[in-house]
């Protein structure tokens, strides 16, 4: 592989990882088939972890939580705020997304007690002296939909003011907080769907739909009315609320309003959300390169339908992409050929003509033109390789599918792979030892110098240095990535060094 075209992606990652590291971005529900089973947990041995902190500008008392068990999910509900503290899901392994508060419609004043439940819902009522509020959970067994029912009445003798927003989730802003850099905010409006940060106050006008989504799993809401607005308000400096909000109104004595709105609480898997509702598919965004990701993730699981295994996926799709980029591959090596053959050329040149540049740059062209040779006939299959290699990189990053997906010695390809734990931590290495990206910085050194040997001038220093310089970097760059991603990237230097060998058995 041209040395250009490995430092643009070294130097691109670390901007992309740097970066990263600081941003920190009609459909009812089928009532009868619904199957929950749902169970309060009594005995303090089975609540005794789950205690709730709401976190609100008021200070409230821990309370233990309820809890819903259903086919895929565990869902924790706050009893007394009638909001859901978090869902947690059944996967490989046990995997939380927290709400905090999630669908909290008031501002603490009432306390809420659970009035009913069966295997399709589950009913909070609470009550003062003006108004009864009726929050009523519809859940569907067959995917990840529910339905959110809520009723407010006037029980006094006077008209009061209903205002109150539904609050969506809390979101942590906290440094501590691993799934900062994956947290953003979906707003779809008639006009247009895009994506905010969690960190920024924003406001949405005439919402269709909300949602709010982390790196794995995701929560929308689309409220039976149009005249929603959507909001992220902070609360201090580690954490937003995210909700939606209509305008107050008037209830008359004994008068009563009611709310519906549909739901997905679920992975962020694109057949999941379009069994609920396609038009909800739009939460899933990849980022700059959202298209191209798109298609390599519908590739990777076709390949995992044939062959049944993610890592093999990742193999085939790594060898796909390789012979589709290849025409490019083989037109930059001959550029490469061709630059480094009027070597000794351009580099008596710029001797000759060292103290005057703009002579040297004009000789350099001549030089160029009269061997027809582009020196930037590299550039064109750099420019369109970094996309493909970004959006897989957001692709397998972001993919719920490879939770918990084994390969070979690999527990978890969205992990590092981990081969042991070692009893101290080491400068760079930390505490665990991961082979991949060792094995894949090995392959890139051999590759590195079989190019090196195949090359000759004045660069040949320059390339010495880049022959350490380009594997341990990568090294370091890829040790804490997802093993699907560093798997990818090993096969395609092998591929690489496979190219390098019979490009030099041609001459």
């Amino acid at each position: 592989m041209e040395k250009r075209l490995l430092l643009a992606i070294g130097i691109s990652l670390v901007v992309l990882l740097s970066w990263s590291a600081l941003v920190s971005k009609t459909q009812v529900v089928d009532k009868k088939v619904v199957t929950s089973n749902y169970t309060e947990q009594k005995e303090p041995v089975q609540v005794k972890q789950e205690i709730v902190n709401p976190g609100l500008p008021v200070e409230e008392p821990k309370q233990a939580l309820l809890q819903l068990s259903r086919k895929n999910t565990e869902i924790f509900f706050n009893e007394q705020r009638a909001a859901i503290n978090k869902v947690v899901f059944k996967m490989e392994r046990d995997e939380p997304f927290p709400l905090k508060l999630g669908f909290l419609v008031d501002d603490g004043s009432l306390k809420y007690v659970k009035v009913n439940s069966n295997q399709n819902e589950i009913t909070f009522v609470a009550q003062n002296g003006a108004k009864k509020v009726t929050k009523n959970f519809l859940f569907s067994n067959s995917n990840y939909a529910l339905d959110l029912q809520i009723k407010i009445q006037n029980i006094s003798s006077s008209p009061i003011v209903i205002d109150s927003p539904l609050i969506l989730g809390i979101m942590d802003l906290s440094s501590k907080n691993e799934q900062l850099r994956y947290q953003d905010i979906y707003f779809s409006a008639p006009e247009k769907s895009f994506h905010k940060p969690a960190a920024k106050e924003y406001k949405s006008d005439k919402l269709k739909v909300m949602g709010l989504r982390d790196r794995y799993f995701c929560l929308i809401v689309e409220p039976e009315s149009n005249s929603y607005s959507g909001f992220i308000k902070k609360l201090g400096n580690v954490e937003s609320e995210v909700g939606l909000s209509t305008d107050a109104l008037t209830l008359q004595p004994g008068a009563q309003i009611g709310h519906l709105f549909h739901i997905y609480l679920g992975p962020q898997d694109l057949k999941a959300i379009n069994q609920v509702n396609p038009n909800w598919a739009g939460i899933i965004n990849f980022g700059t390169f959202d298209f191209i990701s798109q298609i390599l993730l519908q590739a990777l699981e076709f390949l995992y339908r044939l062959f049944h295994n993610w890592g093999l996926a990742i193999i085939i799709l790594s060898i796909l992409v390789y012979l589709l980029l290849y025409p490019l591959s083989l037109k930059q090596m001959r550029s490469m050929k061709e630059m480094q053959a009027i070597q000794p050329k351009v580099e008596a040149i710029r001797k000759q003509y060292k103290d005057n540049p703009q002579k040297m740059n004009k000789e350099i062209m001549e030089l160029y033109k009269l061997h027809k040779v582009n020196p930037f006939g590299g550039c064109l299959p750099l420019i369109l390789q970094m996309p493909i290699f970004f959006a897989l990189y957001n692709a397998l990053m972001r993919s719920v599918a490879l939770r918990g997906a084994k390969f070979l010695w690999i527990k978890d390809l969205s992990e590092p792979d981990r081969l042991f734990t070692l009893p101290v931590s080491l400068p760079v290495l930390g505490n665990e030892l991961n082979i991949l990206p060792i094995i894949m910085a090995i392959g890139m050194f051999f590759q590195q110098k079989i190019s090196s040997a195949a090359s000759g001038g004045a660069s040949a220093e320059q390339q010495k240095m880049m022959l350490i310089i380009m594997p341990v970097m990568f090294g370091f760059i890829f040790y804490r990535m997802p093993s699907g991603l560093v798997l990818y990237w090993l096969i395609n230097s092998i591929l690489m060094l496979l190219f390098q060998l019979r490009m030099n058995r041609a001459k």
